[in-house]
């Protein structure tokens, strides 16, 4: 009996550390991000090599402090691929990472395809906007566009 006891504790405690595992990864951390007015994505110009404010609309966001890598955002610009391309600098080796399930509006596997497909074109938005992170930005013909931090080529090495 004392073994059936010791065992129940022991799936017990191994099912609520998964649990609080599982809430953590993909709940806890989190905060929406509040964007400023007229700075709230910014791609970096091919002329200067800064980054600049691009219109967005519709601009929704996560972030935590707990990893450089988990800001995310899903937004509209009106503006074309050939005004982009011209103006802004391109970002090879673009790969979007995953977002959690409940921020339903960014698909990494979706804009990942897109972009080897070249339906979909990238672009740095911000260098090092952590150490060995760059900001990346996504645009789709129609609009879309996503946002989201992934380690630079120099941090890869």
């Amino acid at each position: 009996m004392n073994g059936k006891i010791a065992a129940g504790a022991i799936v017990i405690s191994a099912a609520v550390a998964g649990v609080a595992i599982w809430y953590l990864q993909v709940y806890a951390f989190y905060e929406p991000v509040s964007f400023t007015p007229g700075q709230e994505i910014t791609l970096t110009t091919i002329e200067s090599g800064q980054p600049e404010p691009i219109l967005a609309e519709d601009i929704t966001g996560i972030d935590a402090d707990s990893s450089p890598l988990r800001f995310r955002a899903c937004f509209t610009t009106p503006l074309t691929f050939g005004m982009l391309s011209e103006t802004y600098v391109a970002y090879d080796g673009a790969e979007p990472l995953v977002a959690p399930g409940w921020f339903d509006c960014f698909d990494a596997v979706a804009i990942g395809t897109a972009l080897e497909r070249g339906e979909a074109l990238a672009f740095l938005s911000q260098s090092s906007v952590h150490t060995d992170v760059d900001r990346v930005v996504a645009v789709f013909p129609d609009g879309r566009a996503f946002a989201w931090h992934q380690l630079n080529p120099a941090a890869k090495d």
